[in-house]
């Protein structure tokens, strides 16, 4: 069973009901050892490989997150973004609509429309 690590606050640290990426890696490490070793039966294999992807999911999600931590302090190192911005700069705002126009009146040529 992984180590738990004690609960925080911060927004993209673990808590015990979410593992770290270390803690997950390891999981998914001692599953593929078990599934390699050739000693389980096919529907364990199965469960192991279910599991695995979960694993595997979570492990992706993590390295995202850190990679646009990563990302955003780059930008603010190299002045591209404001400290006080929270997102990635690739992100632009929409125009608001006008009073009178509905939320699928804009002024894009390229809409394709069905009615």
């Amino acid at each position: 069973m992984p180590r738990q690590k004690p609960a925080t606050t911060g927004e993209d640290t673990p808590t015990p009901a979410q593992p770290s990426f270390e803690d997950t890696l390891h999981d998914l490490e001692t599953l593929v050892e078990a599934m390699e070793s050739g000693d389980l039966p096919l529907h364990e294999l199965v469960n192991y490989y279910e599991k695995g992807n979960v694993l595997l999911k979570r492990c992706e999600s993590l390295l995202g997150t850190a990679r646009e931590r990563i990302q955003m302090i780059t930008l603010r190192n190299s002045g591209e973004i404001g400290l006080e911005t929270n997102a990635l700069p690739h992100h632009t705002p929409q125009p608001p609509l006008s009073p009178n126009a509905s939320p699928d009146d804009t002024d894009d040529d390229d809409d394709i429309r069905l009615f």
